[in-house]
C-alpha cells in the first residue's frame, strides 16, 4: 500500500510517517501540511496541496489534521479514489452524514474515522458496551493533555453512544437537585450518561467508564501514556482499509 499523510508535520503526523516508512508492507509516498511546506520528513518532501497524494499514486491517506481541513480533504480523497484513515476529531453529526454519503459506494474507496486508534481504547469501548445493560448508573470521565481544545473527547462521545445503544432503557436519574458550581456534574450524554472532561498538563489520553448497581461497581480504564500507542491501530487500518467497505466509525471491524 502506498500511504500519504495529511498533517504530516504535526506531532501525530510525524509519528505516522515514521511508522509507515519503517513497515515493510507499506510505502510512505507523500505528505501534506501547509505549515511544513518544503520540509523533508522520512525521505519525502512535504507539499501544501492535496494534489500531491494523486501525483504520488497513494492508495490510502492518513488524516491527522483539524475538522475544518478534513472536511475538505475527505471528499477530495473519495473523488480521487483514495481510501481514508482518519484520526481527526471534532466532527458534527452533519459531518458524519456527509461522509457516509460520500463514501457510500460499493465500488469506491473506503473510510474509517476512529475516535481513538489505541487498541486498548477500542477494547475499552467494547467492554463498556457489553457491560452497559447490566448496571443502573454509569458515568464517563475522560482525561487529556492541556492542549486539547474540544470537550468531551471523541472517544468519550463514542463510548456513551455505544453504551446507550446497547440497552433499552435510560440509566437511573441523576439525584442532584442543586449544584454549588455550574457544570459540577458534567455533561449529559445519551441515556442519561454523565460525561466529564479533565484537561491536565502531563497527561496524554485516558478514560474511565464507571458503572454501578446495588452493592457493586465496575470501572473500566484505559491509558495512553504516549502518542505511539495510536500507531499500531493506524498501521493496521492502512493495511486493511480496502477490505472494510464504506464509512466505518471505529476499529472494531478491523479487530473482530
Amino acid at each position: 500500500m502506498r500511504v500519504g499523510v495529511n498533517g504530516a508535520a504535526g506531532r501525530m503526523g510525524r509519528s505516522v510517517c515514521a511508522a509507515v516508512a519503517a513497515d515493510p508492507q507499506l510505502v510512505l509516498a507523500a505528505g501534506v501540511a501547509p505549515r511544513g511546506f518544503g520540509e523533508e520528513i522520512e525521505g519525502i518532501t512535504i507539499s501544501e496541496h492535496l494534489h500531491a497524494f494523486a501525483v504520488a499514486a497513494c492508495d490510502v491517506v492518513v488524516d491527522f489534521t483539524v475538522a475544518a481541513a478534513a472536511r475538505d480533504a475527505l471528499p477530495w480523497l473519495e473523488m480521487n479514489g483514495i481510501h481514508a484513515v482518519v484520526g481527526t476529531t471534532g466532527f458534527t453529526a452533519k459531518d458524519f452524514e456527509l461522509f457516509a454519503s460520500t463514501f457510500g459506494g460499493t465500488d469506491g474507496p473506503n473510510c474509517v474515522i476512529a475516535p481513538n486508534f489505541a487498541i486498548s481504547a477500542v477494547l475499552m469501548m467494547r467492554f463498556a458496551e457489553m457491560a452497559s445493560p447490566w448496571f443502573n448508573t454509569a458515568e464517563i470521565v475522560e482525561f487529556h493533555h492541556d492542549r486539547k481544545v474540544d470537550a468531551p473527547s471523541g472517544t468519550a462521545v463514542t463510548t456513551a453512544e455505544r453504551m446507550a445503544a446497547a440497552r433499552d432503557t435510560d440509566f437511573d436519574l441523576d439525584p442532584t437537585t442543586s449544584s454549588v458550581q455550574t457544570g459540577a456534574r458534567g455533561g449529559v450524554g445519551p441515556r442519561g450518561i454523565r460525561v466529564h472532561g479533565v484537561r491536565m498538563r502531563g497527561m496524554v489520553a485516558h478514560q474511565e467508564v464507571i458503572l454501578g448497581a446495588t452493592g457493586q461497581t465496575l470501572t473500566i480504564r484505559q491509558d495512553s501514556y504516549d502518542r505511539e500507542s495510536f500507531i499500531p491501530g493506524v498501521v493496521l487500518a492502512c493495511k486493511r482499509i480496502a477490505d472494510v467497505p464504506g464509512l466505518t466509525r471505529s476499529l472494531d471491524s478491523f479487530l473482530f
